[in-house]
């Protein structure tokens, strides 16, 4: 049974010694894994609490804490120019594992169509996710979560179109798209970086003009910076995408990368083999079927695409 927001907030005074809860609302976009709310306080601040729904969450939030104390040093030394969540209190649950709880990140979702090209937000968003995989990659040493090299992570997506492929709900000519550009060598050299993992609108806080708050690092992992840059290639407005790939490529040092943006746009269709596979592994009807309509559309918009490209 999920936790209701007052379970949450008592949690929340447990976890933060003082803590007077006066108000508690739920989260929305909270997820399936983690129940969520924020908490309001005699004073007005605003505290997140968090608690797993199921062990693996837990273990996963284990490692994301342990990453976010790290990522508080970059955050105060400049080198990450946006705030992150910052642990400040934990609750022991009674069937295991820990709520943590932490001060509101300032700011409002990403709305992509907010995004205009030029200086300004758009260009902020880039340089943010350039600072991201600026960092260290020792910074995931040792917390849980994985590391890959650039081999190993193409393997990786070669494992997934195999088992989407077995589940024969992928168009026949998706499939070989996808087949020759994981095979193209050359296209997979690139240099392994951090990466958040999970950036969405939900996850990327703004105050209308600058990036202020990354949220939700428990997908981070040193991988293929392309992966963070999909979502934007396929969902932010066309005209915006020259100014966040500029700021972007001007916060990397020594980017030399130029199959980066292919990748990126393979990842964004992959991510809808990962949405099928999750589907069919949870038993999800509703899910298959979604995944496979978009599925389509992508085998009938790339057809289109090649055809007009032949005719050129």
């Amino acid at each position: 049974m999920p936790r209701s927001p007052l379970a949450l907030a008592a949690l929340a005074t447990v976890a933060i010694p003082g803590l007077d809860a006066f108000d508690v609302r739920p989260l929305a976009h909270s997820g399936a894994d983690f129940d969520v709310a924020v908490v309001i306080d005699a004073t007005g601040r605003r505290w997140v609490v968090r608690a797993p729904v199921r062990p693996a969450a837990g273990a996963s939030l284990e490692a994301e804490v342990a990453l976010l104390e790290r990522l508080g040093e970059h955050v105060d030394s400049g080198a990450l120019p946006c705030a992150v969540p910052r642990p400040a209190g934990f609750a022991h649950l009674p069937e295991g594992g820990r709520a943590v709880v932490h001060a509101e990140v300032p700011g409002a979702a990403l709305r992509l169509d907010a995004l205009r090209p030029g200086p300004g937000l758009t260009a902020s968003l880039g340089r943010a996710i350039a600072a991201v995989h600026q960092l260290p990659v020792e910074l995931i040493d040792g917390v849980g979560l994985p590391t890959y090299d650039a081999d190993a992570y193409r393997e990786r997506r070669m494992a997934e179109v195999d088992e989407a492929a077995r589940t024969g709900k992928v168009p026949p000519r998706l499939l070989r798209r996808w087949e020759a550009r994981l095979e193209d060598v050359a296209m997979w050299r690139f240099q392994p970086t951090v990466v958040h993992g999970d950036l969405t609108a939900e996850h990327v806080l703004t105050d209308g003009r600058t990036v202020t708050g990354l949220l939700t690092w428990g997908d981070a992992k040193v991988a293929d910076p392309a992966d963070d840059l999909a979502w934007l290639l396929v969902a932010a407005p066309e005209d915006a995408v020259d100014s966040i790939m500029e700021a972007y490529q001007l916060g990397r040092t020594e980017l030399k990368d130029p199959h980066l943006t292919a990748r990126a746009l393979l990842a964004g269709e992959l991510a809808l083999a990962r949405w099928l596979l999750y589907g069919v592994r949870s038993g999800d009807a509703d899910v298959v079927d979604d995944a496979v309509q978009m599925l389509e559309e992508l085998d009938a918009h790339t057809a289109v695409r090649e055809d007009e490209a032949s005719l050129a």
